[in-house]
């Protein structure tokens, strides 16, 4: 039980976000023991993916920003004379300014339920929908966060959509095939949840009744990410072999929002020379130009005399077309027009192209089910190694030796006293008086539900990514995701869209404009033609998430050295940041140690008449040898994590 957990661990981490999750998974994965704990009744933090009815009660919560804890100080008296406690935060105040909008008749959605909820608990937490039918969502163990026990011991996995069995990483593209991680070939894959033919009629009359009654389709992202295929992330899911808890799906299209249009931006050789947007000059000159790109470093002579300007006005002086330009500042760079510089815009521009071809035609992967997989798989790495879990466990404080300066323990809200070698917190549980020195800044999200794409193709099974240049001066571009049913992600007709942005004002202020140019928002029987051409926004919430990632450690006040503190999401579209910091925590406190090294495959795993793993046998044939080999090779057909008796001692 949570109440009565060990009395000493080698690490305690405070926080299920992905760089926290990432670290227990690499201490357990070498034989530290971790003690996991998470105030929230779900796993992910601000990296969390939630149902419908459970976003509904996020936000419901972060609206009325009710304090979690509780008064009681009985604790204190486990605190010894040469002690001094730094007190945790009861508060999470990362997000703000949360405002939610129904475009449709909410009244029909009032005695509705949604499909296999548990009547008398609230849908509330990480989930990992059903796979997509035509019937109703059963209940499963996997969607609901409540319906769990709050303890996660050394035997229990994490909530998974691959709970109970591991899954292939596999990425997914329009012609049902799958791509194996660390494979570089297609190989066929499951069959798509939906036709990938576009219906000529016009789009199916979705109502907020439907939404509510399929909410456990949703996987609804608090924030939105992609994994580059040559990035920091995929390359740790390789090595380590936490491959084997999920799935990708490719981002099948690239998009411009161009003089008032959506267009598809050639990426690949292939796209660029079978484009009808662009010319056979234009052609010559975009092929010219990004294969400089992938070897600018061979020419600097052609790059030198603009490190001081910024990247679209050195575009400008390489004869490229306003088109050209465009595409690869806001689409393949991905950048800033007024803030990149020139040599950041190269390298963002080799980044892209080194991406391309590894799983797909883009150089990106998404994960079903959600970005909020991502921490869940390495949780569920930690546990199986040992790991113990608790959520809905709140930490009153921090307890530091006087005379040393060091952290000795954690007290929770049960009066346990819990003694640590290492401890690493979430930016999110400290105090407003450890944080004064700490400058943040804010990323603006967006989340919405629309009835069709933003564009039409003859395959309506599209995952997106489009970015929107600024709409005045002195603002940022919006970065679009748009996500189709067959990422699990959304119900069947409808597409789950994410727009981000680093905040200038609040998020509806600064992500409004971009919603307007590319969907409907009117709820009136009469519109405007050019608005009925749009795709119809259903619902939609903004909020202001607080980006701590640029924090350094020194600015937070009186912190012993051996706690670390991790950050939550950035606003960047991949990963790296976090996986950087989560590397830099786990070798700061064990240098000698490897870093998630990859764990034995279960068919490797030799048991002797004890039942005690002979772990140097399953190493023998894993992925140490063959840090790219295919999830053929890496992962046996439904290998489930190792029983209840094989983790207990």
């Amino acid at each position: 039980m949570a109440d009565n957990l060990p009395r000493e661990f080698d690490v305690v981490v405070i926080g299920t976000g992905l760089p926290e999750s990432i670290v227990a998974a690499a201490c357990a994965r070498v034989g530290q023991s971790v003690l996991h704990l998470d105030s929230r009744n779900y796993y992910g933090g601000n990296w969390a993916s939630f149902s419908f009815s459970g976003l509904l009660s996020w936000i419901k919560e972060n609206q009325q920003k009710t304090d979690t804890g509780d008064d009681c100080e009985d604790w204190r008296k486990l605190i010894l004379d040469n002690e001094e406690v730094i007190s945790l935060s009861k508060k999470d105040k990362t997000i703000q300014n949360v405002e939610d909008f129904c475009f449709g008749d909410q009244d029909s959605a009032k005695d509705v339920e949604e499909a296999g909820a548990l009547s008398k608990l609230p849908v509330f937490g990480a989930t990992g929908a059903a796979e997509e039918s035509e019937k109703e969502c059963p209940p499963t163990e996997s969607a609901d966060a409540e319906s769990r026990e709050p303890e996660k011991a050394a035997d229990t996995e994490p909530a998974s959509a691959a709970e109970g069995k591991d899954m292939e990483i596999t990425s997914k593209n329009e012609g049902s095939q799958s791509t194996a991680l660390g494979d570089s070939t297609l190989e066929s894959g499951r069959n798509e949840t939906a036709s990938s033919e576009i219906s000529a009629q016009e789009p199916k009359k979705i109502t907020y009744s439907q939404i509510v009654r399929e909410g456990r389709r949703f996987n609804i992202d608090l924030v939105s990410k992609l994994l580059y295929s040559r990035g920091l992330l995929i390359d740790l899911l390789i090595k380590s072999n936490v491959s084997r808890y999920a799935e990708f799906k490719n981002v099948t299209r690239i998009l411009a929002f161009r003089d008032g249009k959506v267009e598809q931006v050639p990426c690949s050789r292939a796209d660029v020379f079978n484009s009808r947007q662009l010319t056979m000059v234009e052609k010559r000159m975009l092929m010219k130009f990004l294969t400089f790109c992938l070897d600018y470093e061979q020419h600097p002579d052609e790059y030198q005399d603009y490190e001081n300007t910024t990247f679209a006005q050195f575009l400008r002086t390489r004869k490229l077309t306003p088109s050209l330009q465009h595409f690869i500042l806001h689409s393949i760079a991905m950048v800033s027009e007024t803030d990149c510089s020139t040599l950041e815009g190269l390298q963002a521009t080799k980044k892209f192209l080194q991406c391309l071809g590894r799983y797909g035609n883009t150089p990106f992967l998404f994960p079903l089910y959600g970005q909020g997989e991502i921490p869940q798989c390495f949780c569920r790495m930690c546990a199986v190694f040992g790991g113990v879990y608790c959520l809905r466990h709140p930490v009153q404080c921090l307890v530091v030796d006087k005379g040393s300066g060091r952290c000795k323990a954690i007290v929770d809200h049960f009066g346990q006293r819990i003694s640590a070698k290492y401890f690493i917190v979430e930016d999110s549980y400290l105090s407003d008086s450890v944080c004064t020195n700490v400058r943040y800044r804010q990323i603006s999200r967006a989340v919405l539900i629309t009835d069709r794409s933003v564009l039409n193709t003859d395959s309506e099974q599209q995952v997106s990514v489009l970015t929107v240049p600024p709409m005045e001066l002195g603002k940022p571009a919006v970065c679009v995701i748009e996500l189709c049913s067959a990422t699990m992600t959304c119900m069947k007709d409808t597409y789950l869209v994410h727009l981000t942005c680093p905040s200038t004002n609040t998020a509806r202020e600064d992500l409004e404009p971009a919603v307007r140019k590319l969907f409907n928002l009117n709820t009136e029987k009469e519109t405007e033609n050019e608005e009925l051409e749009k795709p119809k926004v259903l619902w939609a919430v903004y909020f202001n998430m607080r980006d701590s990632s640029g924090a350094d450690k020194n600015s937070y006040n009186g912190l012993p050295s051996n706690v670390y503190v991790c950050s939550g999401p950035d606003s960047a579209l991949g990963n790296d940041c976090a996986v950087k910091q989560a590397e830099t925590v786990f070798r700061d406190m064990f240098p000698t140690e490897e870093f998630c090294p990859p764990s034995p495959n279960p068919e490797d795993i030799i048991y002797d008449e004890d039942g005690i793993a002979s772990e140097e046998a399953g190493l023998s044939n894993s992925l140490e040898t063959k840090p790219e080999t295919s999830v053929e090779e890496s992962s046996s057909e439904g290998g489930a994590a190792p029983k209840k008796e094989d983790n207990e001692e």
